[in-house]
């Protein structure tokens, strides 16, 4: 099992981003994904989550309707889009992934890490 995180980057206050997880050696309709997120020194938290059984998604408070989490089954890739970036949103992004069918937002849960993708928004 491989994840590959990609489309990181600078951004301005209010600015939109990007970031795919590639996914190797599973298929998403069989394991749950998410994103989470760390700043260099504080505790890692959760973004977002995608079940694998329906696909619905949920959301940590501090990114709910700013960020939009999705999957394309047919290039094994999960997506984060994020809109309204704002400074606090500055971290590392991780792409994780579990055998367990439904998500969660606990980071425990996830067997299986992406290498993180660095996200900088300047106000």
């Amino acid at each position: 099992v491989q994840l590959q995180a990609f489309g990181g980057g600078s951004v301005q206050s209010g600015g939109s981003l990007t970031l795919s997880c590639a996914a190797s050696g599973f298929t998403l309709e069989d394991y749950a994904v998410a994103w989470f997120r760390q700043v260099p020194g504080k505790k890692r938290e959760a973004v977002s989550s995608i079940s694998a059984t329906d696909g619905s998604t949920a959301y940590s408070d501090s990114v709910k309707g700013r960020f939009s989490s999705s999957r394309d089954l047919t290039k094994n890739t999960f997506y984060l889009r994020m809109d309204s970036l704002k400074p606090e949103d500055t971290a590392i992004y991780f792409c994780a992934a579990t055998v367990a069918r439904i998500a969660t937002m606990e980071g425990a849960w996830y067997e299986y890490w992406g290498q993180g993708t660095l996200v900088t928004v300047s106000s």
